[in-house]
């Protein structure tokens, strides 16, 4: 039986489902890892340009790291195999043909410790995990993806091959169990998920770690091509899975909305309509207006804020006010201020949108 027939066809048609069907993943909840693995979310914006260092844009739980090798654009494409609306691409618009030493850029995905405790790791029964995605590039040869272990320091790192140019091919790699070092049960970064585009000598001069090893620099790169050595050179994936087992199973396709407030839980938006008034009227300077609003889910962590677009306008707010909406906890948004002077007072949001920020 296909592992596309998905389990309502199945019941509606009254064929028998399987063991098989069941062991190998196809009817599985919540098995992939991954955050976002289709592309669907962009909170962010969708095309970032002139991207020289490390930095979170482009698609939800994604992050590049880069320390000079070339210049980057980041956009969301529509150009991706069947099953996908949306692919990552990244391409070359400043090249550096020749690294410096210490030189990298890679794509990342940062995960919570407390999300990985069926990884079983550091102990004698550790589960082998295994990575699957579609990839596209312009430059063939081999990469390199590696799953890095921030608690205790240790990595391992395999290589696949773009075998062909401007078409879609689909890998799978399977990183065995480690049984050193257990990873942190919290809401801390715990393993990231590492897909190399350029490495200089640094982590390309020793033997490729294929195994867990303890982090050695030279190790972690072997072999990987340097995307950044023409303009137009470009990378683009979606469809990454990552789930307990020796066996890609088909990728795990979930709604807008859930992978929404997965992403939520790490970076949100609040906007508010035009000319939205917080307080308007006279008063005492003795009181103290406050508003508040919830976050659309509750975060990994107090969040930092920023004004994303959008002012506050305000008249006769005193040493009680502040310049923007304060995030106070994981999941409220509160703001106070205090008028100046017995006049009329008001505060109100222009066009307002602001940004929350509890990233790994």
């Amino acid at each position: 039986m296909s592992n596309a027939r998905n389990l309502a066809n199945l019941l509606g048609t009254g064929t028998q489902i399987t063991t098989a069907d069941i062991t190998d993943g196809a009817f599985q909840a919540n098995k992939n890892l991954i955050i976002n693995g289709a592309m669907q979310v962009w909170q962010r914006g969708t095309s970032f340009t002139g991207i020289t260092g490390g930095q979170f844009n482009g698609p939800d739980r994604f992050m590049n790291i880069l320390q000079t090798a070339g210049t980057w654009t980041v956009s969301q494409s529509t150009t991706a195999p069947d099953g996908f609306g949306k692919s990552l691409k990244w391409e070359c618009t400043t090249a550096d043909a020749s690294l410096a030493a210490g030189d990298y850029f890679f794509a990342a995905q940062r995960m919570e410790g407390q999300n990985l405790q069926q990884l079983k790791k550091g102990t004698a029964s550790a589960e082998s995990v295994t990575l699957s995605f579609w990839v596209r590039s312009s430059k063939t040869g081999t990469y390199i993806a590696e799953l890095e272990d921030k608690d205790n320091t240790r990595s391992i790192s395999k290589s696949y091959t773009v075998s062909s140019v401007d078409t879609w091919e689909y890998k799978t790699l399977t990183f065995s169990g480690d049984t050193v070092g257990t990873l942190d049960d919290d809401n801390n970064r715990s393993m990231d998920v590492n897909f190399w585009l350029a490495a200089s000598s640094t982590y390309t001069s020793g033997t490729l770690a294929t195994s867990w090893d303890a982090t050695t620099a030279s190790n972690r790169a072997v072999g990987q091509v340097n995307l950044a050595d023409t303009v137009g050179n470009y990378w683009q994936i979606t469809g990454i899975q990552l789930e307990v087992g020796d066996t890609a199973t088909p990728f795990e396709h979930r709604s807008y909305a859930d992978e929404l407030a997965r992403c939520q839980r790490y970076y949100s938006e609040l906007s508010w309509p035009s000319n939205h008034f917080i307080f308007d009227g006279e008063t005492s300077t003795s009181v103290y207006y406050h508003y508040d609003r919830s976050l659309p889910v509750k975060m990994r962590a107090t969040p930092s804020s920023s004004v994303k677009s959008g002012s506050v306008v305000t008249s006769n707010i005193g040493d009680g006010g502040v310049s923007q909406v304060s995030a106070v906890s994981d999941d409220l948004v509160l703001e106070q201020r205090r008028p100046s002077s017995t006049s009329r007072s008001y505060a109100y949001l222009s066009n307002f949108t602001m940004a929350y920020d509890a990233e790994l």
